[in-house]
């Protein structure tokens, strides 16, 4: 079942975010870009007043002005219009650029730099009319149409409002000569114009971060989706336990193979087993090549058993090799002692199998520090927490 509206209550995570930037969906604000673009104009009109005002009046005489050459030549006229043409635009072109050029800084910064073509790409569910009815008559619409009816209104107000307090300045333009009405009716656009700024940049105030939280409204997740995520970014439970359990059986074979290879295999009967090897010549220590617990330590011990590795029943070695080591690991130097007497049993052993005699010597009983012994530091750990 898809999920409603409703059901999505739960804020978009950082993956969803990031997917609907590669998307394009960010949040702009069309009034932050319409406020900049006409505060660069005023401000560069502001500032280049006394020129923009001298080459009107030079355009304008060069224009009102009219010779018998032109009166023989109608042609000329169209060749006057477009020398106009292109002083105009020679003026007019660099103020479009700032404007657009402001734009898009205001664009950038709301949403900052994003590069995406998937919003541009052709969409034919978009030109289903049923599908766009939901939204067009949607909530967020409704709220940027709201929002651009009230900023018409207000500009218009403040537009009305303006040139009804300055009515009689506009009046007065017609008695002045030409330059000097260019300059005052320059002095009165501007005044409007910054009033017009005004009001656009508290529109921008209140629209920047209006955008953000639409786009947050609009990216929302539900907890199914957001349980769906994880299991694409995490993985399946089931599938990944399985992938441990075989890497874990992969890892127990490898370590099984290596039990006929070693010097002595330490039991603590039911248990715990560590195979051990040693080889003086390549190792500073002897090795643990394999251990287990319970059936995997049965397991150690009747292949011990099949390859005739001694097996030896030293409970306490066994549950400190077992607890402080790893497999393919050199054993701890507070062993040494212990696990030499072992191995020099073992040597006795095997000497005493290749002479054809039996061996004399019962097997050792190595001395395990304390500590080291889980079975031993337990209760003395109790001891100590105990009141």
């Amino acid at each position: 079942m898809a999920d409603t509206a409703q059901d999505r209550k739960l804020p978009a995570t950082q993956r969803k975010i990031d997917k609907a930037r590669e998307e394009g969906q960010v949040a702009r604000s069309r009034d932050l870009g319409h406020f900049g673009a006409v505060t660069a104009v005023v401000a560069m009109v502001g500032a280049l007043a006394p020129q923009i005002t001298q080459w009107l009046v030079q355009g304008l005489g060069r224009g009102l002005r009219f010779d018998h050459h032109l009166l023989a030549h109608p042609g000329a006229m169209g060749q006057r219009l477009g020398e106009l043409a292109l002083q105009m635009l020679a003026v007019l072109l660099p103020l479009f650029a700032v404007m657009v050029a402001v734009a898009l800084a205001g664009s950038l910064l709301c949403g900052g730099w994003n590069f995406s073509l998937a919003a541009v790409a052709p969409k034919l569910g978009k030109l289903d009319p049923l599908a766009g009815l939901p939204r067009l008559f949607s909530g967020q619409q409704l709220v940027q149409t709201l929002k651009a009816c009230l900023l018409a209104l207000l500009l218009a107000g403040v537009g009305g409002l303006y040139l009804a307090q300055h009515w009689w300045g506009h009046a007065e333009l017609l008695a002045m000569p030409l330059p000097q009405a260019l300059a005052a009716s320059a002095h009165l656009v501007q005044g409007g114009l910054l009033l017009l700024c005004g009001v656009l940049a508290a529109f921008a105030l209140v629209d920047v971060p209006l955008q953000r939280h639409l786009l947050q409204r609009r990216l929302r997740m539900s907890l199914q989706e957001v349980k769906k995520e994880m299991k694409e970014v995490e993985g399946n439970t089931q599938v990944k336990a399985k992938i441990r359990l075989r890497m874990r059986e992969m890892a127990n074979r490898r370590m099984l193979a290596a039990v006929p290879r070693a010097d002595l295999v330490v039991m603590n009967p039911t248990h715990y087993a560590v195979a051990l090897k040693y080889e003086s010549q390549a190792m500073a220590a002897p090795r643990v090549v394999a251990k287990g617990a319970d059936l995997l330590a049965m397991k150690i011990r009747d292949l011990a058993r099949d390859a005739r590795v001694p097996v030896l029943q030293s409970p306490a070695l066994a549950r400190a090799l077992y607890a402080h080591t790893e497999v393919d690991q050199e054993i701890p130097a507070r062993l040494f002692s212990a696990v030499a007497q072992v191995l020099a049993w073992v040597y006795q052993l095997r000497d005493a199998m290749a002479a054809g005699r039996s061996l004399v010597a019962d097997a050792p009983v190595p001395e395990v520090p304390a500590d080291l012994d889980p079975l031993q530091a337990r209760p003395a750990a109790d001891a100590g927490a105990a009141p």
